[in-house]
This record gives structure tokens, sequence and C-alpha cells, in this order.
């Protein structure tokens, strides 16, 4: 199945302009160098959604965490987009920092991200620890790093859902 194969749900009733915040988690990157972190504003900011926080990470569970729980307590904020740190790596610990903190994951978003992933890369795709969940009321998604992963997960799965995600946690 390719990424024009993908069945879109039904539209919303209401468009709104969901607030999000953008975490690119690197050791090496930059803001010069961030493709994949301005890709999701991109997408974001064509879509008719705001991006009023853009930061960058190492890739440190406690500073993921500081990050995810800083945020969470912005109210104008409705989801927190990372990206990086996704893999089986030594440095890899985005997975591990943010699923410990989450109080409901949504296992299908990981779930399809790797089976379209699969049509892309092939068995590559079992390395990736992509995950989307709640934590605080606000939607948090983790995707890979590479700037394929993040198109890939933002036109699939998470633009045509975002409005209807934040819609059921009556924070919309």
């Amino acid at each position: 199945m390719t990424l024009e194969m993908v069945q879109l749900p039904h539209q919303d009733l209401v468009a709104l302009q969901i607030n999000c915040a953008v975490v690119t988690v690197s050791d090496t990157r930059s803001v010069e160098t961030d493709r994949s972190g301005q890709l999701l504003k991109q997408l974001l900011l064509a879509a008719g959604h705001t991006v009023p926080v853009y930061t960058i990470v190492r890739d440190e569970p406690s500073q993921i965490q500081q990050q995810l729980q800083r945020f969470a307590q912005q109210a104008s904020l409705q989801a927190l987009i990372f990206n990086g740190g996704t893999g089986i790596a030594p440095r890899d610990t985005t997975y591990d920092a943010i699923e410990s903190l989450l109080d409901k994951s949504l296992p299908g978003f990981g779930e399809l991200f790797r089976f379209l992933s699969y049509q892309e890369i092939g068995s590559r795709a079992i390395a990736s620890r992509a995950i989307a969940g709640v934590y605080q009321n606000k939607l948090v998604f983790s995707l890979p790093g590479s700037t394929n992963a993040v198109r890939l997960a933002m036109k699939a799965l998470i633009l045509p859902e975002l409005v209807h995600l934040v819609h059921q946690l009556g924070s919309a």
C-alpha cells in the first residue's frame, strides 16, 4: 500500500487550529541542520495549525522528560510532537523516556506507522519505536528522526487525525 492509497477518514465537521510543540531529540542537530524538525513545522503550518514552540533537546531521558512535562503545563499547547531517538541504538532513549510518562497510549499509531514504513523500507521498519499517547490531556507523538519517516507519519497518520484526537480529549 502506498501513501496515495491510504484511505482518509471522514472530514471533521469543524476545522480547528491546533497549537503544537515540535521537539527534535538529537545530540548533533542544530536549528540550521534539523531538516526533520523544520519539515514538521512546515507540514503543520501548511495544514493550518500553529507551532508556537520549537526546540532541540539532547538525547538524554531526563531532558526529554523535562521538555514533555514543561510543555504539558502550557495550557495553550494541545499536541507535542517529538522526532528522533526512537531506534534501538544505545543513545536512542526517546521511546523509553516518553512511554514511561504516558497516561494513555495509542498503540495503533506505532503499529500503523511500522506497517506503512514496511511498505517503504522493508523489514528495517521493525527497529522503529514510534509511539503516541496522551500525557496530562495533551496528545504526544514520538517519531523517528528521518525526514522520510516524519513525512510519512504526518501525512498518513497525524494530520488526518490531529483535529479529531484533540476534539476527543476535550481540549479543542
